[in-house]
């Protein structure tokens, strides 16, 4: 099942089916991608017409954000937030215990080396097969995927680079079975950021604790928790 917010379709399936649909994702011998939707993600697509259709192609969007929960709230409907951190240790759970290798497409000028990412992983998941280089960000838009068996490939390059990038690779995917952006994820498995606390999560103020941290997203932040309500506000008004 789904919700349309601001015009994109975003699962409202409960956690046990959404991985269920991953697991189906990897046993199938073609190209799926996911995008953990956040409401700066939205805010973004509203402005620009290739990431709302990068977005519109994926084959499983998930709600990432508080926002998004509140957004669905105010349609009546329960939105389950999947924050991508979380979903990408689901997804890396079964990759190592079904034995799928791994290809990481890093950003160079990111807080996180792909030599730093590789290690924290497998640190966490030994058995895990992992490949993957330092890229800059003119190079994803030619990139072609080396000759090999990965099945699963994650890029943090952010919105709207790491969508459009994996989107890119539905045209010759090789043996990939799934993609998915993951932002800053990384960088808490690196120990390079820090993660909100339980109680601010559970209370929708992750952004606030990210604001202090990082005073430079302050425009993103703006998005998500100002400009984003309220053109949810009149998205449906206008209905």
């Amino acid at each position: 099942m789904q919700i349309q917010i601001l015009g994109v379709p975003i699962s409202v399936d409960e956690r046990d089916r959404v991985l269920e649909k991953v697991r189906s994702f990897l046993r199938e011998a073609c190209f799926h991608r996911i995008a953990t939707v956040n409401p700066e993600f939205l805010v973004l697509a509203s402005r620009d017409n290739r990431f709302r259709q990068s977005l519109l192609t994926a084959d499983l969007r998930v709600a990432d954000g508080f926002g998004m929960v509140l957004a669905g709230l105010f349609q009546g409907e329960e939105v389950p937030r999947f924050p991508g951190v979380d979903l990408l240790h689901d997804i890396l759970s079964l990759a190592e215990k079904d034995e799928y290798s791994v290809f990481l497409a890093i950003r160079q000028d990111g807080l996180s080396s792909y030599d730093e990412i590789r290690q924290a992983l497998l640190k966490k998941y030994p058995r895990l097969s992992i490949g993957g280089l330092d890229m800059a960000a003119n190079e994803l838009k030619n990139y072609q995927l080396p000759a090999t068996t990965y099945k699963l490939v994650l890029c943090n390059f952010g919105a709207p680079e790491q969508e459009l990038f994996l989107e890119s690779l539905r045209n010759t995917p090789g043996d990939v079975r799934l993609v998915m952006g993951v932002g800053g994820s990384f960088d808490f498995l690196t120990g390079k950021q820090k993660r909100a606390p339980k109680w601010l999560r559970a209370l929708g103020l992750e952004w606030l604790w990210r604001l202090i941290l990082q005073p430079m997203r302050f425009k993103r932040i703006w998005n998500a928790v100002v400009i984003f309500p309220i053109k949810v506000l009149f998205s449906r008004s206008s209905v």
